[in-house]
């Protein structure tokens, strides 16, 4: 079944956008490379003044805010693709180069592949699969390659793992992870992750039992308080061997900004990103002007002392069941 599936991949996008250059993507895409991609002027300019980090071993090295694909934005909302198209536009005359989205995310695929696709040698394009066997998991990247409009994916993850059960399918006969290694070898994706905001020690059990790339967990102010913390669950283990860490579930939808709580997003990046081992952090926006708030917030970061982290740890210590209330989703 998997034979000829990258030629059929490619040959569909082909038809559908008459844009990409499959050869030469497939190419240049194709290894584990450390070589940076090509980016515009105008990206250069953005981009000069945001810190950027290696993402663990892959060689990838990426600004340290990427654009969310789901929650309080339009991307992942039905008629909203006016807004939506300008978002991205904007994300990418930011700077922004790392674009995550799902095959959940409603109409989140569709909208960045009416854009992106002009941008594809200077970007980072990730999607997730909630599947858990083989089968399904290929059908998701499939139809994720073609909403996107590209005929491979930077990095495509296994999506909110949260129970020991899940685990075991994956790894068993005819699990995802059999997807993940055949679309690699066929150089549909570059590299793999492990996402989850749930239970931890099932994503620090995940990255020991299979060779993922990244991880994408939920890392914010309040996770300190939490009886079972990401922090020092996940990330001891992750950059052990080497993984890449992607941070959400930031500001915690909003919800860190009440009054008592944080002052604003340069308290809530700035506290995600001077955690060691986070590379870079995705925040969804609602709009354009949140966006470019976001992007300079990112743009003045440095890493936050102990003393600031730990005030910040303490304004979070009243609030912190209603900013990791995400911990209940599976």
């Amino acid at each position: 079944m998997t034979i000829t599936r990258r030629n059929f991949l490619l040959t569909s996008a082909a038809v559908t956008t008459g844009i990409v250059g499959c050869a030469a993507l497939g190419e240049e895409h194709s290894s584990n490379t450390t070589d940076q991609p090509v980016v515009t002027t105008a990206q250069q300019t953005a981009t000069a003044t945001m810190p950027e980090r290696e993402l663990g071993n892959t060689g990838l090295v990426v600004p340290i805010l990427g654009l969310g694909g789901a929650g309080r934005t339009p991307l992942s909302k039905d008629n909203r693709e006016q807004e939506a198209l300008a978002l991205i536009q904007r994300a990418l005359e930011l700077g922004i180069r790392y674009f995550d989205t799902a095959a959940s995310y409603g109409p989140s695929e569709n909208y960045l592949g009416k854009v992106l696709p002009s941008y594809r040698e200077s970007i980072l394009i990730t999607s997730k699969t909630a599947a858990r066997d083989r089968d399904g998991a290929w059908r998701e990247l499939e139809r994720s390659l073609k909403r996107l409009n590209t005929d491979y994916l930077d990095l495509w993850q296994l999506h909110h793992v949260s129970f020991e059960r899940e685990l075991d399918e994956i790894f068993g006969k005819n699990g995802a992870a059999k997807a993940l290694a055949e679309a690699k070898e066929q150089k549909l994706i570059r590299f793999d992750g492990i996402t989850g905001h749930h239970e931890p020690d099932i994503i620090a059990e995940g990255l020991r039992r299979y060779p993922f790339d990244t991880t994408l967990v939920s890392i914010n102010a309040a996770d300190k308080h939490h009886p079972r913390p990401f922090i020092p669950t996940v990330l001891p283990v992750a950059a052990e061997q080497g993984v890449g860490v992607i941070a959400m579930k930031v500001p915690a939808y909003g919800r860190l900004f009440k009054p008592g709580v944080l002052d604003g997003m340069h308290q809530a990046l700035g506290y995600t990103l001077s955690q060691p081992g986070v590379h870079c952090a995705v925040i969804a926006a609602e709009n354009v002007p949140q966006l470019e708030s976001n992007v300079q917030v990112a743009r003045a970061f440095k890493p936050l002392p102990e003393t600031t982290l730990a005030e910040i740890e303490q304004r979070t210590a009243a609030s912190w069941e209603d900013n990791t209330f995400f911990r209940a989703w599976t």
